[in-house]
């Protein structure tokens, strides 16, 4: 998900690392081992631990809320769910409706920051996947997603969040890696502060001129979050420790995805 002031990007020298790169046709490139078998088994694990598989699809509401090239809110449109994906990317929001027409899939989209979210319209779900969380320079600007998600829940409405476990991560951290995609030669390299985990990709084609991006993304323990959480106004029901939805642990599970409620 990308997130920015400028959402014509009229100035490019002004936008921040996610509106740049979350934007670049290489984005998907690089990111192209993501999997819809993935996104199926988060989209079950969200709708079984918040009860809503039980309920007719074609009743309920859902945004997607940093949806990029639609995995999760293509999954959850095939379903039979009422789906908006949001993102502020337009090359990713075009690569979701694309696949969406491909597939005979009905959902609406929405190119909106998600600090700036309208209000006009009432979820029943809310989903924030796929570390799509943390990415602005300071804590009142993700306070305020925070703030826009419980405004736009129906009363007794779901709100999940999914990010990194910062424990797991420093325990794990691959400072540099390297891969080859196409003819595309990635290297990744990462640094890890108590607050942020910042990676440099360097992509660069069998012909031409390197490509540098940066993706730098707050980190949260669970009592931060939860905190904030509670503050928006949030009761937090259950944290999962992936996306199968095994129990939390925090020194040891990859995952932490809250699963929160509007009351």
């Amino acid at each position: 998900m990308s997130e920015s002031d400028h959402p014509s990007g009229c100035d490019t020298s002004r936008e921040p690392w996610f509106a740049e790169w979350f934007n670049h046709p290489l984005y998907l490139q690089v990111y192209s081992h993501r999997d819809t078998g993935e996104a199926v088994r988060c989209i079950r694990t969200v709708l079984d631990r918040t009860g809503l598989a039980g309920i007719p699809p074609s009743s309920l509401t859902v945004l997607d809320i940093a949806c990029g090239a639609g995995r999760h809110a293509l999954e959850l449109a095939r379903l039979g769910y009422n789906v908006t994906g949001n993102d502020l990317s337009p090359f990713l929001l075009d690569t979701a409706r694309s696949e969406a027409t491909a597939g005979s899939i009905e959902l609406a989209f929405t190119c909106c920051d998600m600090r700036k979210l309208p209000h006009d319209n009432r979820f029943d779900l809310v989903v924030q996947l796929f570390t799509s969380f943390g990415y602005f320079d300071t804590e009142d600007d993700d306070r305020q997603v925070l703030a826009n998600v419980h405004q736009v829940l129906n009363r007794g409405g779901w709100y999940v969040l999914d990010l990194i476990n910062p424990l797991h991560l420093k325990r794990n951290l691959v400072e540099r890696s390297c891969r080859t995609i196409g003819n595309l030669t990635v290297i990744e390299e990462r640094s890890l502060t108590d607050r942020r985990i910042t990676k440099t990709i360097t992509i660069t084609p069998e012909k031409g001129e390197s490509l540098s991006f940066t993706e730098s993304v707050a980190l949260f323990s669970e009592e931060k979050i939860s905190d904030m959480l509670r503050n928006a106004g949030f009761l937090i029901d259950s944290i999962a420790g992936d996306y199968s939805g095994s129990a939390f642990d925090s020194g040891h599970s990859p995952r932490m995805m809250l699963f929160s409620k509007k009351p």
